[in-house]
């Protein structure tokens, strides 16, 4: 019994200065983002950047460490308590439909387009989740799942900023393009909950055009967020046994991806109170923002620029490809 507490209480000093670190800077994030209006977790990318020099102290690795993948798990699980079956189901059949068959082929598409611009695999694989499924909180999912490669919190970490900030501009855009477009407001809320990758973003861009839309737009984004839990499963399952990426072990099967849809039915059956599901949300939140700070401060700025305007052009089109099957499955009465 005392080796087990010592084992722990050494454990904990390992961790210790590492998440005093990620907590301050997701502080600061939160700080800034409540004042300048801007996504939190673009805030704890470039703080994390800016402090990267401390991801080769070794009193601060296994803290950073701990934030970017075991938090980054819980964070991910604790999602589920922003949605319910209720809502889900209360979309109707059509859009029960859409949404799966979107995210799908927004994948299957946004790989190929990765793989006609000789992008890596699995960097292909980590940005067509990214953009068809629920940005950064998707991205930091899936690759949490997928085999290590060279430069691979890099190329997350890339994945992230890009994504965010591709939905800061969608959030501003795309009302505008919706209503010039000709769009019922209830269409321009399935268009911005189907196109815009972050939740905030989808929030924003959704109540700016009535109360209606940012009603519709928040219900269908939060359907595509309940796919996340099938794709990593689905992603680890059919990596594992792959001799050329190696297997998946069951202590790197993505529990979390259960546990979020464990979260949603607890959510659903309404077994605990509203504000305890409420607070757990926001936990999930500073989680996510806790992980970014992580993988912010193991990822240098300039390792990131060497992956140059190509990835950025790469998810631009796959975000321009999502948009299209959504505004075509809209336009053709699908719906």
């Amino acid at each position: 019994m005392n080796s087990l507490i010592i084992k722990l209480q050494d454990r904990l000093n390992g961790l210790f200065p590492g998440l005093i670190v990620v907590g301050t800077i997701a502080a600061a994030a939160g700080f800034l983002s409540l004042h300048y209006k801007a996504p939190v977790m673009l805030f704890a990318l470039l703080i994390g950047i800016a402090f990267n020099f401390l991801a080769t102290d070794e009193r601060c690795a296994q803290g950073i460490e701990f934030s970017s993948k075991k938090i980054l798990r819980f964070g991910v699980a604790l999602l589920g308590f922003r949605v319910t079956l209720d809502q889900i189901l209360g979309l109707g059949t059509n859009v029960l439909l859409l949404v799966p068959i979107l995210v799908l082929s927004s994948i299957t598409i946004s790989w190929f387009i990765a793989k006609l611009m000789g992008r890596r695999y699995l960097f292909g694989l980590l940005t067509a989740c990214a953009v068809s499924i629920c940005g950064a909180a998707a991205a930091l999912a899936v690759a949490s799942v997928l085999p290590n490669w060279k430069d691979r919190h890099r190329d997350t970490l890339f994945v992230v900023v890009c994504v965010t900030a591709l939905s800061t501009f969608a959030m501003i855009a795309y009302p505008i393009l919706f209503s010039v477009g000709g769009f019922s407001d209830v269409e321009i809320g399935i268009l911005i909950g189907a196109t815009i990758h972050d939740v905030a973003q989808v929030v924003g861009a959704g109540y700016a055009v009535s109360n209606e839309t940012g009603d519709v737009a928040t219900f269908i984004k939060l359907l595509r967020i309940s796919m996340l839990p099938f794709i990593v499963i689905i992603i680890a399952l059919l990596l594992k046994g792959d001799d050329e990426l190696g297997t998946i072990s069951p202590k790197a099967f993505p529990w979390f991806a259960l546990g979020f849809a464990l979260c949603l039915i607890v959510n659903s059956i309404g077994f605990i109170p509203q504000m305890l599901t409420g607070f757990l949300a926001d936990i999930s939140q500073w989680f996510l923002v806790f992980a970014i700070a992580g993988l912010g401060i193991s990822t240098s700025l300039k390792s990131m620029m060497e992956l140059g305007g190509k990835s950025i052009a790469l998810m631009v089109l796959q975000t321009v490809a999502l948009l299209g099957i959504a505004v075509l499955a809209v336009s053709t009465d699908f719906i």
